[in-house]
């Protein structure tokens, strides 16, 4: 099993790494997945070369066939101009619009305010349910006062189980059969029913 993480921080070193590193420690602790991160930082060059030639070079090719192969992916992008980043964007548009069709995926945002929280909700999101992608129900952003403070590890582990259950099969249901009810009334054909409600009562 394979967990595909992709970052789009820029600094070094970088909060949006930091989380990412997170996410991906409490996910694989839960399925054992084995962990690949994408530094698009790294790729910045191919993927705008990627735009002009159409065609990925030899690290940028070696990421998109990651992504297409996670079992699971998480995805991290600090928050430029109330939005995911150029970068971030650039890389997913060069990706196979088909390659994250039923693929689950964790979106999580960094940014210096709290205020930008929602960018999560009107920008990531939307991006990946386009990507037929399965996103999990909790999503994590992380303001410059999260770190340290109370609530930022509890919405990781949340968010972390959420996908380590879509990444783990869930085990053969077994149905058995119902068991026989014994009857305990007698049943009147409907007619029989008809037929005495329009009979005269004796009035």
């Amino acid at each position: 099993m394979k967990l595909v993480v992709v970052s789009a921080g820029l600094s070094v070193p970088s909060s949006t790494r930091l989380l990412a590193d997170r996410l991906a420690a409490a996910t694989a602790g839960r399925t054992s997945a084995e962990v690949e991160v994408v530094e698009l930082r790294d790729l910045a060059v191919e993927i705008a070369h990627n735009f002009t030639s159409g065609f990925p070079g030899r690290k940028l090719a070696a990421a998109l066939e990651a992504v297409t192969a996670a079992d699971g992916l998480i995805v991290v992008t600090p928050v430029f101009s109330a939005s995911y980043s150029g970068l971030f964007k650039s890389f997913f548009d060069v990706l196979d619009p088909d390659a994250l069709a039923g693929k689950p995926v964790l979106i999580a945002a960094t940014g210096g305010s709290a205020r930008h929280s929602l960018v999560l909700e009107h920008a990531l999101r939307p991006l990946f349910s386009y990507l037929r992608a399965v996103v999990v129900p909790t999503a994590v952003y992380a303001a410059s006062e999260d770190w340290g403070a109370e609530g930022l590890p509890e919405r990781i582990e949340r968010a972390a189980g959420e996908l380590a259950a879509q990444m783990t099969p869930s085990a053969p249901v077994t149905v058995s059969a119902p068991a026989p009810v014994k009857e305990q009334f007698t049943v009147v054909p409907f007619a029989e029913q008809l037929a005495a409600l329009s009979s005269p009562s004796g009035v």
